[in-house]
């Protein structure tokens, strides 16, 4: 049974594709995310063409939502960062993980696990939507500190659902 996720944005709906077989933890922590309502309201807040698109975590005001406790580091998983998986976000701590992902627009080999790095967690694909995801990659961006590629129009994730089976 495949679990899909709606990301109804401002730009237009993104389909996703959990691949919970090689990712369990991280795909029950983000269908607990959207189950709650978390990522309704929130943004991509980092836009970077011919890399990612990153949201999840802020709201249109630049407020960063209180998160639940991070998440062990799947990234060992044989998914890669190729053009339309998701993957999540963390910082330089391998397993600090929590509600940030990203949408990879090119196939972003460098980010995948192998013995000099620790690597960013594949946990699913994108099955519809991906000219939304290419439409939002095309947002002018700016610094908003202490971010670099702020996007400076809201792309809002209006609403976040698991589609019917």
């Amino acid at each position: 049974m495949s679990e899909t996720v709606v990301l109804e944005t401002n730009k237009g709906n993104i389909e996703i594709e959990l691949n919970r077989a090689k990712a369990p933890a991280t795909v029950d922590n983000f269908v607990k995310y959207v189950k709650e309502g978390f990522f309704d309201g929130t943004i991509f807040h980092r836009v970077i063409p011919d890399f990612m698109i990153q949201g999840g975590g802020f709201t249109t005001n630049g407020v960063e939502k209180k998160t639940r406790q991070s998440i062990r580091l799947e990234a060992k998983n044989g998914l890669k960062n190729t053009k339309g998986t998701i993957a999540m976000a963390r910082t330089n701590d391998p397993d600090s993980a929590t509600s940030q992902f990203f949408i990879n627009l090119i196939d972003n080999h460098f980010l995948n696990a192998s013995p000099s790095n620790q690597g960013y967690a594949v946990f699913g694909k994108v099955t519809a939507g991906a000219e939304v995801v290419d439409a939002i990659a095309k947002v002018r961006t700016g610094p908003h500190p202490p971010h670099s590629d702020w996007p400076r129009e809201d792309i809002v994730i209006t609403r976040a659902t698991m589609k019917a089976a």
